[in-house]
C-alpha cells in the first residue's frame, strides 16, 4: 500500500510473475497509492471507492463488468502495449470510463526483433548454431545453404507503427516492400509475392518498458486533473 493522500490505483501485484514492473514500483508510487488485487478483493468496501485508475501490465488485472461495478470511482483504465484485445472498449465506455494506451513505445524494439527472426529464420541461424556447439558435428556441410534476404521481396501484413519500421529496416537490405493494410500508406498496395511477416512480435526492451510505464503515468494523472489524455482510446 502506499500513500493514503495519492490517488488509487488497482494494480495486479507489485511482484511476482503477474506483477508490474519491480523496477517501476518506486516510479508509481511517487504518484499513485498503489492498491493490490489482492488487497482490493479483502477489502472491496473501503478500497473500492479509493480506486481512481487501473494500470493494467501484461493484460493484468482483467477489467469485468462486475471489477467496474466495485470501482464507483474509476476514471480510467491504462493499458501498457498497444493491443486492446483484452478490453471490452463497449463496456468501458458504458461505465463512462476512458481508456488509454502505450501504442508506439514497442514499436521500434519489436521491429529490431522481426529483423532479427527474418534473418534468423532466412539464413538458418539457429541449425548453424546447433551444428557449430553439437559434440557430435565432425565436419560442416559445403551445401549448408539458406535464403538471401538482401534484395528479396517483404510481404507485410498490417502496415502500422511496427510494420512501417519493418519496412524501414528492410530497406537496408535493399528489400522491395509490398504490403497488405486498411488504409494506403507511403506506396500503392501490391500483392503479396514471397516473405509474410507479422509484425505483431510482441517483444519489449528495458527502455521500451519503461517509456510504457512513463506513458500510463501520463495518460493517468492527465485524467485525473481532468487534461487531454494522451494515447486514449476513443471509444464508441
Amino acid at each position: 500500500m502506499g500513500d493514503q493522500d495519492l490517488p488509487g490505483v488497482l494494480v495486479s501485484d507489485l511482484e511476482g510473475p503477474h506483477g508490474i514492473c519491480e523496477d517501476h514500483a518506486e516510479d508509481l508510487k511517487r504518484h499513485f497509492n498503489l492498491i493490490t488485487m489482492q488487497d482490493f478483493l479483502e477489502n472491496k468496501a473501503q478500497l473500492g471507492p479509493q480506486i481512481q485508475a487501473v494500470y493494467i501490465w501484461c493484460g493484468r488485472p482483467a477489467v469485468s463488468q462486475e471489477l467496474l461495478h466495485s470501482l464507483p470511482s474509476l476514471k480510467i483504465v491504462a493499458s501498457a502495449g498497444a493491443g486492446l484485445d483484452h478490453l471490452d472498449l463497449g463496456l468501458m465506455a458504458s461505465f463512462g470510463v476512458k481508456v488509454a494506451n502505450t501504442p508506439h513505445a514497442v514499436s521500434s524494439p519489436t521491429a529490431d526483433l522481426g529483423m532479427a527472426l527474418l534473418l534468423a529464420a532466412a539464413r538458418r541461424v539457429v541449425e548453424g548454431h546447433q551444428l557449430a556447439v553439437s559434440p557430435h558435428t565432425e565436419t560442416f556441410p559445403t551445401d549448408y545453404m539458406g535464403q538471401q534476404v538482401t534484395g528479396a521481396t517483404l510481404g507485410i501484413i498490417g502496415m502500422g507503427s511496427i510494420g512501417y519500421k519493418i519496412a524501414q529496416r528492410a530497406r537496408a537490405f535493399e528489400m522491395k516492400i509490398v504490403y497488405h493494410n486498411r488504409k494506403r500508406r507511403d506506396h500503392p498496395l501490391l500483392e503479396l509475392k514471397n516473405v509474410i511477416l507479422t509484425p505483431h512480435i510482441g517483444s519489449a526492451t528495458h527502455q521500451a518498458r519503461r517509456q510504457m510505464m512513463e506513458n500510463l503515468v501520463e495518460s493517468i494523472l492527465a485524467s485525473l486533473s481532468g487534461l487531454p489524455i494522451p494515447n486514449e482510446v476513443l471509444l464508441k
